[in-house]
């Protein structure tokens, strides 16, 4: 577990308090699909994502809003909503960034899964077709094409995001030709 809790920038305290905040949208996402009407479940979701936008969580961590920053060059493109934007790239930045994130996607699929049988890649590797099951079981979009996207979006963004100059990420090296790799995974 100390593994997990290396990196500069990090915070036991912050990791649990977002891992706490993702597994209630976990456990409340499929009650909210069922009835958006139940008052007490709607305000713990709303509770849930006023904590994690509302810089509570990240004080003191480092960030990485790539996910972020391409989905909304979506939204500006095909007016996704940015929730649905997010559920199409973030599997694709996890997977492009997956040696720079290897430690926390272990810590992921451990405390937010449960999975602690075979080996770290393997781990790593049904933490992210979980990411994407719980995305599909709620409705949504994980892939480009499926949101009729195609490939000249792509080059948008990546042309976008190199002549702006622009690097994203905890590392700030998310650039254009990072984001097009991102978004050529999940096509």
């Amino acid at each position: 577990m100390e593994q997990y809790m290396t990196t500069p920038g990090q915070s036991r305290v912050m990791d649990r308090w977002a891992e706490g905040l993702l597994l209630t949208v976990l456990e409340i996402a499929p009650k909210i699909k069922e009835n958006q009407h139940d008052y007490d479940t709607m305000a713990d979701f709303m509770l849930s994502a006023t904590m994690a936008l509302n810089d509570f969580i990240r004080m003191g961590i480092t960030q990485d809003w790539a996910t972020h920053m391409i989905g909304h060059e979506l939204t500006a493109l095909h007016g996704i909503d940015h929730g649905a934007s997010l559920a199409i790239v973030l599997n694709g930045t996890l997977k492009v960034l997956r040696e720079q994130k290897y430690g926390k996607l272990l810590q992921y699929a451990e405390r937010i899964f449960g999975i602690t049988q075979g080996d770290e890649n393997e781990r790593i590797d049904k933490a992210l077709e979980k990411t994407e099951e719980f995305f599909r079981s709620l409705g949504l979009a994980t892939r480009l094409s499926e949101a009729g996207i195609g490939e000249e979006t792509i080059e948008i963004i990546a042309e976008k995001f190199n002549k702006t100059g622009v690097a994203y990420g905890e590392n700030r090296n998310v650039t254009g030709d990072t984001a097009r790799e991102i978004l050529l995974a999940v096509r």
